[in-house]
């Protein structure tokens, strides 16, 4: 670590350490629905939506709050969300209603979504060509160790009462005083608008559909999760530990997926993902409620979902210029909303008529279809040349289209300075394909180190 990474973590370890805390808020609320829903004799059905109201807030709240920003600022605006984030979250047991649930969560989902962008603007402007893959990463991995520490707050109260409601409140409210008390210098919220889906979908058929499909994947695992467990008769720490196992394993398969993809035809390493979340779920479906199988299917199936996320990124931005890069990943993010949404009403329905078992169906049946569709869509399009991919970075699902905008400049900035250290050599700078054209140059037509923001 260089004396200029060190320079850039120093100025943002508030916002870090205030993103930690966010989500150690943010991810036992998403559990305790669960948990207190069935206290409350919430169906499955019901949960289902109140699941979706969350990605519904979450995706307008990416749209919406570069406006809000524009007119009153950054600090205005994260201050504001956290206080209404934070009531909200103190709401749920006063107003144990479907109905009220599912405008709470909207109301949440929009202000995370407000505070992710508001975050990730910080970070993209405190950080430089040389160090904004460090820091996405280390953003990334925050994150995540707040979803799985909140799992293990679960276990000091009682979901019954409304205790761990009042705790994840005082977490998310003072998450904010360090980084209000050491924010200094504030940008420009700046988002590029969205790729049309259609465009998109004709640029990379297998990056849109993909993402979709993980889009509600991923919102069924993280918001239908402890609704499984209640109905399987999981206790609430082993439904703690359950949803803790869904995102552990992405902090362990990440690197090995990542290194991979930077090796092989991507197509391949997206097919070898989805059947082994496919296998993680079938295995889900036949141990009939073994404790340590179970956790161990949880591990793989939540473990390939965020690496997923982050290969139909890099994916798509392989047939792509620089210059349409920010356009896709807001139209990928849009995409990924969409199925977070309607993943959990589909596994919720599917739970009432079938039972418990239709979680890991309606898991496993859709990993297998972005694993048949992966091999469709090799037999109509030739692979990528590895050495012309763009680099491999972790975005997880719930990063917003600024950090997923950082990511692909910064994937692509990556690619091009290794294209320009590999063509620096004599015999490379001479060497031509027989069709007259540099095999180590891809084509673009912006310029190396262009940056979006």
């Amino acid at each position: 670590m260089g004396p200029r990474m060190i320079s850039v973590l120093s100025s943002i370890w508030a916002l870090l350490v205030g993103i930690v805390l966010i989500m150690l808020g943010n991810g036992m609320q998403f559990t305790l629905i669960g948990l207190r829903g069935d206290i409350e004799g919430f169906s499955a059905a019901e949960l289902a939506i109140v699941t979706s109201g969350y990605f519904m807030g979450f995706l307008s709240g990416a749209r919406l709050t570069p406006v809000l920003i524009r007119r009153v600022g950054h600090v205005r605006v994260f201050a504001a969300l956290g206080s209404f984030m934070s009531a909200a979250l103190i709401a749920f047991p006063l107003m144990a209603e479907p109905w009220a649930w599912t405008i709470l969560r909207i109301l949440v989902g929009f202000c995370m979504s407000g505070i992710y962008v508001t975050a990730e603007s910080w970070l993209n402007d405190a950080a430089t060509n040389e160090t904004r893959g460090k820091v996405l990463s280390a953003y990334m991995i925050a994150q995540t160790l707040g979803i799985i520490g909140a799992q293990a707050l679960l276990t000091l109260g009682d979901a019954g009462t409304a205790v761990l409601f009042i705790g994840a409140s005082i977490l998310v409210s003072i998450s904010f005083s360090p980084i209000l008390l050491s924010v200094g210098h504030v940008p420009a919220a700046q988002m590029t608008r969205p790729m049309p889906l259609r465009e998109l979908f004709l640029g990379s058929p297998l990056g849109t559909v993909g993402i979709f499909i993980l889009g509600s994947i991923y919102a069924t695992q993280s918001g239908m999760g402890a609704v499984y467990g209640t109905a399987i008769g999981l206790t609430a720490d082993q439904i703690a530990f359950f949803v803790a196992m869904l995102f552990a394993g992405a902090l362990v398969l990440q690197y090995p997926i990542g290194w991979l993809s930077d090796r092989i035809d991507r197509r391949w390493l997206i097919f070898g993902a989805s059947v082994l979340g496919a296998l993680s779920c079938v295995v889900g479906i036949a141990i009939g409620g073994g404790f340590w199988p179970l956790m161990a299917s949880a591990f793989f199936a939540g473990g390939v979902t965020t690496p997923l996320y982050a290969l139909f990124l890099a994916y798509t931005n392989d047939g792509l210029p620089l210059e349409d890069m920010p356009a896709a990943s807001g139209g990928l993010v849009l995409t990924f909303g969409i199925g977070a949404i309607l993943g959990p009403l589909v596994t919720g329905w599917a739970m009432q008529q079938l039972g418990p078992i239709a979680f890991w169906a309606v898991l496993g049946g859709s990993f297998a279809l972005i694993a048949i569709y992966a091999l469709y869509r090799m037999t109509q399009r030739p692979p990528t040349p590895v050495e012309e991919t763009e680099s491999y970075l972790s975005v997880l699902p719930t990063a917003t289209p600024i950090a997923v905008e950082a990511a692909g400049v910064w994937a692509a900035e990556q690619a091009e300075e290794q294209t320009e250290e590999q063509g620096s050599a004599p015999d490379a700078a001479q060497e031509e394909t027989p069709n007259g054209t540099d095999p180590e140059v891809k084509p673009t037509s912006a310029a190396p180190g262009t940056e979006r923001r």
